[in-house]
């Protein structure tokens, strides 16, 4: 069983996450022997966290209550407010699990707390594009391990850009093995594309 933690602050981005929750909270697509999947919210506090949308989230718990096991993943959304100091334990916590072989998946901002940490110094990772990274973190030092794209996987690591929610959910379902290969390929087509074969595909991956 995967426990998936979803750090929440506010100004959080809404719709970077909206794939990767959705199909891992509702298990609609997964196949029949996926691995059991928890999904839980944590913050510094537990108190009402209000996102970018204007929408308020009361999370489930706290970043103490996060366990350090190869069986966790933490997804960590961007937001306008990862400068604060506060936020320096979910980033401690997220070494901590990179440690243990655990999955951390960080999108847009928050790629940026984990350069400032070091993190991406010595794994292969994306941002919000070619030079942004050296922009807002003075101690990034990851530029030969930088791919433009728009998101990277890289083991345990998961990172994508503002842009890159829909490949970055790709990505996490593909390390999790929860969806069979045929039905992930149609459901990543149709959310890619629009096209309407893509949706009878899926479908029929079901059936």
């Amino acid at each position: 069983m995967f426990t998936v933690y979803i750090y929440v602050l506010d100004t959080l981005a809404d719709w970077e996450l909206g794939y990767v929750t959705a199909e891992l909270h509702s298990g609609r697509f997964f196949k029949k022997n996926a691995p059991e999947v928890s999904v839980k919210t944590v913050a510094v506090y537990q108190e009402p966290v209000k996102t970018m949308g204007g929408l308020t989230v009361i999370p489930d718990g706290t970043v103490n209550d996060i366990v350090v096991s190869e069986n966790s993943v933490l997804l960590l959304p961007g937001a306008n407010t990862w400068d604060d100091p506060k936020h320096g334990a979910i980033i401690e916590k997220a070494g901590e699990l990179l440690s243990v072989g655990a999955m951390v998946c960080a999108i847009c901002g928050a790629t940026v707390a984990l350069a400032n940490a070091g993190l991406l110094d010595r794994r292969l990772h994306t941002s919000n594009g070619a030079g942004y990274l050296e922009m807002v973190s003075p101690g990034y030092n990851g530029q030969t391990f930088f791919i433009d794209a728009p998101s990277v996987a890289d083991h345990n690591l998961v990172t994508a850009s503002s842009v890159g929610s829909l490949l970055w959910a790709k990505q996490i379902f593909e390390k999790l093995a929860v969806f069979q290969h045929d039905t992930l390929e149609a459901w990543y087509a149709y959310f890619n594309t629009g096209e309407v074969q893509h949706f009878f595909a899926l479908m029929q991956t079901l059936s």
